[in-house]
């Protein structure tokens, strides 16, 4: 199969000056309105760069059928004009060659685009997939208070164009030029000066604070963190872009998040830092929104409320809880992002091993009283009571190995009992309680999956990694440095965070940073060259700590989307 004409353009394309992009401004007239069915009578097209016009093309072609007599009203065209006129599969090899990587350009685009696309397709010829530029949508975005409408024949009239559009192809192709060089004009003054602006431009839809669209000019188009400020240079909101430009930009287009709107009102000002990479715009992201705590950024902002699961392993009958801060002795599992996450993986550990659920201090010495009431839990025979004198020592001991191994990032038994009895519900249809414990093995697993991945990051210690012309200087599990192509180390605008302290659970300030970082070198692990590494590099990380599965296929039947979907109404 032949590879697709004028394929997707890299960023470095898209950001060309609109004074050295090449347009093909196209024109067709038609039998009729239908791509699939009617047929193209008239093709004319224009090709210009930097105001100059390079050429035009301009040919009749025979559709093979009558023209119906109100396409001859309107255009002019007849059966007699066209018919020594070539058909339309001598013409798109010539048609091809004059459009060739240029930007396509036409009034109302789709229509003209998916008549070409429709006549290569039946000539069994490569797709054609350009960067288009409608001068239509250009217009009601840039003139409608102007015009009464954004027709042609009315822009051409009313914006005194140098070509009058006459339903023939040629003529309109011209008039859509005069109005695309008058809509750059008029784009210019919104900061649009490369391809990439221009193409979003239109997508923009008449935004409310379009006019802020000037703040954006000067934004480069590469990896950085862009800054949203109020009247008092308070940070609104702090984000991450690969493409500065092209994201803020896009602020201003058909983004309809409710908070976006009265953002963009409050903001007076927008400043960037332009980093080396993508990877090194999410760590700074990441530690300006820790310690602005922007109002409008979410994500990222709360790492006050995260919480670690403690095993408190130095006591004779040891018991999960949920603490803000990790105590200096003890099993933790953490941070986790809320407390609510955090019960959920205790409750996941108590449902699979009978750990006590009380918080009764329980000392070396201590004596149950006689005829002391076991908990609930403990009634109900998913727990050992050692405050009430029911708990056997070696299977309290057995069952504390199991809850150590999970918080450790070894889940297999608890996930495995976790698993194994959603199976059993679901399979009984009692699918509200099956759901319950899918949610509690999901936050377990997740969990886990961000201690396997912190931990790997800190075992590398410190560890210099590179990825093309970019080097990454990490120690424990913090972004120092970044240098590109061997240049001098470049400094992080923003300071990493304190040193963690070693052999304790990572701060809850340090590990959105330290996760960032993870992530990304799991992902990329085959791509990446490890230069130094003080510890042990461990990336990538197995997948040992996936969601499991509920069973072979043919073991469950369909019990596996019941639990997948737990809105579901059960089956009567």
């Amino acid at each position: 199969m032949s590879a697709p004409i004028g394929g997707q353009r890299s960023f470095d394309d898209l950001g060309t000056p609109l004074h050295d992009t090449t347009f093909c401004v196209l024109d067709l007239e038609t039998t009729g309105g239908n791509r699939n069915d009617d047929m193209i009578t008239e093709i004319g097209a224009v090709k210009v760069r930097g105001g100059e016009c390079l050429g035009t093309f301009h040919t009749l072609v025979n559709p093979g059928r009558a023209i119906p007599p109100q396409i001859t009203v309107l255009t002019g065209l007849t059966d007699a004009v066209v018919c020594t006129a070539p058909r339309i599969e001598a013409v798109l090899g010539s048609l091809v060659d004059f459009l060739g990587d240029a930007v396509f350009v036409a009034h109302n685009a789709a229509f003209d685009l998916a008549f070409v696309r429709a006549a290569l397709a039946r000539d069994d010829r490569a797709d054609y997939r350009p960067t288009v530029v409608d001068t239509a949508a250009l217009a009601r975005r840039l003139l409608r208070d102007e015009v009464p409408n954004c027709k042609l024949g009315t822009l051409a009239s009313r914006l005194r164009l140098d070509h009058t559009p006459t339903h023939r192809a040629l003529d309109d192709a011209l008039a859509t030029t005069d109005l695309l060089h008058l809509l750059l004009e008029r784009a210019a003054g919104l900061g649009v000066l490369g391809l990439d602006d221009l193409v979003t431009l239109a997508k923009l839809a008449g935004h409310p604070q379009a006019r802020k669209l000037t703040m954006t000019s000067k934004l480069p188009r590469t990896p950085g963190v862009y800054l949203f400020c109020g009247n008092r240079d308070e940070v609104l909101y702090v984000g991450k872009a690969t493409n500065l430009r092209q994201r803020v930009r896009s602020y201003f287009g058909r983004e309809d998040r409710r908070r976006i709107g009265p953002m963009l009102r409050e903001m007076q000002r927008i400043s960037h830092l332009e980093l080396a990479d993508p990877l090194s715009a999410e760590v700074v992201e990441t530690r300006l929104i820790a310690r602005m705590l922007p109002r409008y950024n979410r994500a990222g902002t709360r790492s006050d409320k995260y919480c670690y699961v403690k095993l408190d392993v130095d006591t004779p009958w040891p018991r999960l809880s949920v603490v803000k801060v990790p105590a200096a002795t003890g099993d933790h599992l953490g941070p986790l992002p809320s407390r609510s996450t955090a019960n959920l993986v205790v409750e996941a550990i108590q449902s699979a091993v009978p750990l006590r659920r009380c918080s009764t201090r329980l000392g070396v010495n201590f004596e149950p009283a006689p005829g002391a009431t076991p908990c609930s839990a403990a009634q109900l025979g998913v727990s050992q009571c050692p405050c009430a004198g029911q708990a056997d020592r070696p299977t309290y001991t057995a069952a504390v190995a199991v809850a150590r191994r999970a918080l450790a990032g070894e889940p297999g038994p608890v996930a495995g009992t976790l698993s194994g009895r959603m199976t059993d519900l679901a399979a009984a249809q009692r699918y509200e309680e099956a759901a319950m414990v899918r949610d509690r093995l999901q936050a377990l697993m997740t969990a886990i999956r961000r201690h396997q991945l912190v931990a790997a990051l800190l075992a590398a210690e410190r560890v210099v990694v590179r990825r093309g012309d970019v080097t990454w200087i990490v120690d424990a599990g913090r972004l120092v440095d970044v240098t590109v192509s061997g240049t001098a180390g470049r400094a992080l605008p923003v300071d990493p965070p304190d040193d963690p302290v070693r052999g304790r659970p990572l701060r809850a300030d340090a590990v959105d940073e330290a996760l960032c970082l993870a992530k990304y070198f799991d992902r990329h692990a085959a791509r990446l060259e490890v230069v130094a590494c003080s510890g042990t590099w461990r990336f990538p990380l197995d997948v040992s700590a996936e969601m499991p599965r509920l069973g072979a296929p043919g073991e469950t039947g369909q019990s596996s989307n019941v639990v997948a979907n737990s809105t579901s109404v059960a089956p009567s």
